[in-house]
């Protein structure tokens, strides 16, 4: 009886609807948000979803994994943005597109800087891997090859700049929020816009 009683215990619990994986994650990213990451459990964030805590271990076995589920959803949400507002450029403008691109990364970074900074609060200047696999850059490597592709841009390493264009853009949204000014993002993205314009058309003059 005693081996049958664990057998039971073990058994895995029903998987979560969808539905409900949404609402923890709806939950998790407003309880985050207000109370810092370490001040908030499982239960905390099944409760505020309305679902038992065994829901919320069901789903997601750790804060962390619920943390990287929000993190997966932020840079897909983020990325779906960019790529709706590019599919709305006119075919083969490669310049509109990298100025929508622009536009719409300095958008999507200061409408969210709350959120950004709650699902990254744990990421390291140093983590080299994410500048590997970063489907943001993946975006702009595809951009600026079919750019050159088309003859519009030079640029000898496609990878390396789209490193350094993302780099840039981040680390110049990351300057305006440092401020505590407002921003006025007419003239961040224009700068930015105007530095990679250059940069990529630079080499044409060799």
């Amino acid at each position: 009886m005693t081996t049958l009683r664990s057998s039971a215990l073990a058994v895995p619990p029903p998987p979560v609807p969808p539905a409900a994986a949404t609402a923890l994650m709806d939950a998790a990213e407003r309880l985050f948000i207000e109370r810092g990451v370490e001040r908030v459990g499982l239960a905390d964030v099944a409760a505020a979803a309305g679902l038992p805590p065994r829901a919320a271990r069901a789903h997601y076995a750790s804060r962390e994994r619920l943390l990287q589920a929000l993190q997966d959803r932020f840079v897909s949400d983020y990325c779906a943005h960019l790529d709706a507002a590019m599919a709305r450029c006119p075919p083969g403008d490669w310049s509109a597109r990298l100025r929508t691109f622009v536009r719409t990364g300095v958008d999507g970074y200061l409408d969210h800087v709350a959120l950004h900074d709650v699902v990254f609060h744990d990421q390291r200047s140093h983590d080299r891997q994410a500048w590997q696999d970063n489907p943001v850059i993946e975006r702009l490597v595809e951009l600026l090859e079919g750019g050159i592709a088309a003859r519009v841009w030079v640029a000898p390493d496609p990878r390396l700049t789209a490193v350094i264009f993302f780099t840039a853009m981040h680390s110049a949204v990351d300057r305006v929020i440092a401020s505590g000014e407002p921003a006025d993002r007419q003239r961040l993205s224009q700068t930015l816009i105007g530095y990679f314009e250059r940069s990529v058309q630079w080499w044409t003059r060799f």
